[in-house]
């Protein structure tokens, strides 16, 4: 079991989290700061897998400067294309983020990304879905299957949206020259999402990597007077919290782990405190009694996932 670091929210001042309150993230020099020393921090304790993307803001560029300190080639990085960052940094943007899955766009940010080697081990389509064509555009699989080959690294998808598990089917059945294309697979899992389970086994059975992003559900696993509907789940988790000693968002990410065994998974910490509280994952074990009853909070994906659209950008 594994836990990696996501930076969306160290690249970007603004992130889809209800957990920003008391940031002042308005400093820009002083973020940056923030972030290059939290990457440090994960490193001392014991992180060693980073993940990122060219619309995450700086995240590419300040991990790459990051790197420039280490000789350590236990150091894995994956990174994505298909999204442009375009707010600016101005907390005020009303768009944050462009996606366009062209070969255009791939071809333009693997010229940044390949400067990761040799630490890049994964490089993923970001928010693979049905609408853009993507997974059906052989001039970008053939690309990607170059890629693979002449770079050997791990090709991957991230997965946002209640459609989760029918992209996912479609990229299994993306073959070129009889191989299949995609190694990797980012999706959002967490108690209320749980819809990865469907498929979770057979991409482990086909060798497939599992990455889980977004395990605390965008700080909806903690308690908030907006989600009145939570109430008996906010019970469970601070019950337990109490009962192993650790906070919620360690048994938040200990029940993706114990239930998506083998996988990576995230933290997206943009702060020591958050960094140091998740990466106490590794020190308990929920019993069976215990994941059981985390299981009954799930909800179907299509109320999550407009539960998600309705959260702002902070």
């Amino acid at each position: 079991m594994q836990i990696g670091l996501g930076t969306a929210a160290l690249g970007r001042p603004q992130y889809i989290n209800l957990r920003q309150e008391g940031f002042n993230n308005t400093d820009l020099k002083a973020f940056r700061q923030q972030s290059f020393s939290v990457l440090e921090k994960a490193y001392t304790l014991g992180v060693r897998y980073f993940d990122t993307a060219p619309g995450y803001g700086l995240a590419e560029d300040l991990l790459l400067e990051w790197l420039q300190t280490k000789n350590d080639n236990k150091i894995q990085i994956a990174t994505k294309w298909g999204y442009t960052y375009v707010a600016n940094f101005n907390p005020d943007a009303k768009v944050h983020e462009v996606k366009e899955h062209s070969l255009e766009k791939l071809n333009e940010q693997w010229e940044v990304s390949k400067v990761f080697f040799p630490h890049l081990k994964v490089y993923q389509i970001h928010s693979a879905t049905l609408e853009t064509g993507v997974l059906k555009n052989e001039a970008v699989l053939n690309r990607l299957a170059f890629l693979k080959s002449e770079y050997q690294i791990e090709i991957g998808i991230t997965t946002t949206g209640d459609n989760q598990v029918e992209v996912i089917k479609k990229a299994l059945d993306v073959s070129i020259d009889g191989k299949q294309l995609f190694d990797a697979f980012q999706v959002t899992y967490n108690m209320l999402d749980q819809s990865l389970e469907v498929i979770s086994d057979t991409l482990l059975n086909q060798g497939k990597k599992i990455i889980i992003k977004e395990a605390l559900a965008n700080g909806r696993l903690f308690r908030n007077r907006r989600y009145k509907h939570y109430h008996e789940l906010y019970n469970a988790l601070e019950q337990l919290a109490k009962k192993y000693n650790v906070g919620v968002d360690v048994i938040a990410l200990r029940f993706c782990q114990q239930s998506i065994t083998r996988s990576i998974v995230l933290s997206g910490a943009s702060n020591y405190e958050h960094l140091e509280s998740n990466l106490k994952v590794g020190t308990i074990t929920l019993s069976e009694e215990d994941l059981n009853e985390l299981k009954n909070y799930g909800i179907d994906s299509a109320s999550y996932w407009l539960e998600r659209k309705q959260l702002a950008w902070n």
